[in-house]
């Protein structure tokens, strides 16, 4: 792990591992409400039990964090896994109605999930990063 990289690491990894913790024993329509929101996204995710979804985010989330925080992992697998996981939100505010102004802008209900941009800005630069040293 660069030097320059860290504090990026630390803070995202520190979030998403308390955002993992909290989702562990979520009861089963908190899960519903996630993966019904997670399918405006990926379609796909309609098919999943709620319980199984909620329990793979909260595991996920907590890898991945791990994952940031552990210096033996590689700053482009890191920056790779953060990215596609911020690219999966991203996508879902987008699809979801009511969460902009314009498919860019956020409106107040879309300002939590749009901020996720800048997860996805971290995961770019740790991967330019790890390329360039």
């Amino acid at each position: 792990m660069s030097l320059a990289a860290a504090p990026a690491r630390i803070a995202t990894g520190l979030f998403l591992i308390n955002s993992g913790l909290g989702k562990r024993n979520l009861p089963e329509e908190a899960a519903q409400g996630l993966r019904d929101m997670g399918a405006v996204g990926v379609p796909q995710l309609k098919e999943v039990p709620a319980t199984q979804f909620g329990q793979a985010l909260a595991y996920g989330e907590i890898a991945l964090g791990a994952a940031l925080l552990l210096p033996v992992v590689p700053g482009w697998l890191a920056g790779a896994g953060l990215g596609a996981f911020s690219a999966g939100l991203l996508n879902m505010y987008r699809q979801t109605p009511g969460m902009t102004i314009d498919g860019i802008r956020p409106t107040q209900e879309g300002t939590g999930i749009a901020k996720d941009v800048f997860m996805l800005g971290i995961a770019g630069s740790l991967i330019v990063d790890s390329i360039a040293n």
